[in-house]
């Protein structure tokens, strides 16, 4: 097969090249030029798309011996990524921009580009597997991306390959430095990739301005004025503005968030509790919605925040409505909620993903 290698300048989707020849692959990198003004290196494991990591890309590619290409999709990913992203917190729901990435530059974008062009499948770095079509968690459980991974269609899973989800990732890293790649000791890189300054509400508010509101207690008691509702995210507990201690002397969370009326409302952990989750642009990665309420597990978060649930279909597939069987706390609207099938043998299949519209 002809594979379009996805090399971001890091070791697993180096690994994930070499693999792709291993295996007998035509194969081509390409790096994917991701912002209008890269700086000229990293800083630590924070930012992506550098100088210094086109030029890690291009040094794996030399090593492993296959043509190399920089495509400049800057554009695109800042109206899909950088600008939805923008627009959800400022409508007062927590994105994740990681899964908006796979989902519009990744596995659209880039593969489209790529079938134009002829090649039979991309290749990334992912650690997730793929299993006759079905996407499984990876090996390594601590690095397993699945979650976001979990937007994509059947269609766009049938032209992808993960080459490393089936081996932990200190091997990765042993493979890389036998395989003599640079990057085997690089960093991985943490939060999100186009904020390395990790300051997410200053990126924010340098975009969106001042939209001034009021935190409330849970009773209507206004406690403290803020700047914006895109400073906050539910069960957020610090940075809430609030100086005096709660009449129970309890922790305050932020429990919910109206960007209409730019109000933050904070209340005790209890507040938090969720047994009900609705979503919308539901994702099926068989293809086709099942008919019949179904058992699986669902998670919340990229890391964590997950429970047993029963699941149903609504809207004619578009929507989920999911019942949890135990309650989570902190489950913020604008993120996903991935729905597992627990295979003890094969291991856990996703069988769903939906945008969470309500708790």
């Amino acid at each position: 097969m002809r594979v379009l290698a996805a090399m971001s300048g890091g070791v697993d989707s180096a690994v994930a090249a070499a693999r792709a020849v291993d295996a007998g692959h035509d194969v081509v990198g390409v790096h994917l030029a991701l912002s209008t003004a890269p700086g000229a290196l990293r800083t630590g494991s924070r930012g992506c798309c550098s100088k210094e990591d086109a030029a890690d890309a291009r040094r794996a590619a030399d090593v492993l011996g296959i043509p190399f290409y920089v495509w400049d999709f800057a554009e695109r990913f800042r109206e899909d990524v950088i600008d939805e992203f923008v627009a959800s917190y400022a409508a007062g729901d927590t994105p994740n921009p990681c899964l908006t990435c796979n989902e519009k530059i990744k596995f659209s974008a880039l593969a489209d580009r790529a079938t134009a062009l002829g090649f039979d499948a991309v290749a990334t770095g992912h650690y997730a597997r793929l299993s006759e079509g079905r996407l499984r968690r990876a090996v390594d459980t601590d690095k397993d991306q699945s979650y976001v991974l979990a937007v994509l269609t059947a269609g766009q899973l049938s032209k992808a390959m993960f080459p490393v989800g089936d081996t932990p990732k200190a091997q990765i890293r042993a493979e890389a430095a036998r395989r003599g790649l640079s990057v085997a000791d690089k960093p991985d890189s943490h939060d999100i990739c186009f904020i390395p300054s990790g300051d997410t509400r200053a990126f924010l508010g340098a975009r969106i301005g001042l939209r001034p509101g009021l935190v409330i207690d849970s009773d209507g008691t206004p406690l403290a004025e803020h700047d914006g509702v895109h400073g906050f995210t539910i069960g957020q507990r610090k940075g809430l503005g609030v100086q005096a201690p709660a009449a129970d002397g309890r922790p305050r969370y932020v429990t919910g968030i109206d960007p209409d009326s730019a109000t933050v409302t904070v209340g005790p952990a209890e507040d938090l509790t969720v047994w009900t989750i609705r979503t919308e642009r539901a994702v099926w990665t068989s293809g086709h919605a099942p008919r019949e309420p179904f058992d699986a597990t669902v998670q919340v978060r990229a890391h964590g925040g997950l429970a047993p649930a029963r699941a149903q279909a609504v809207d004619d597939g578009r929507g989920i409505e999911i019942e949890l069987l135990e309650p989570l706390t902190g489950v913020a609207r604008g993120q996903a909620a991935v729905l597992y099938r627990d295979d003890a043998a094969e291991g856990d299949e996703v069988i769903a993903c939906g945008r969470i519209a309500a708790t």
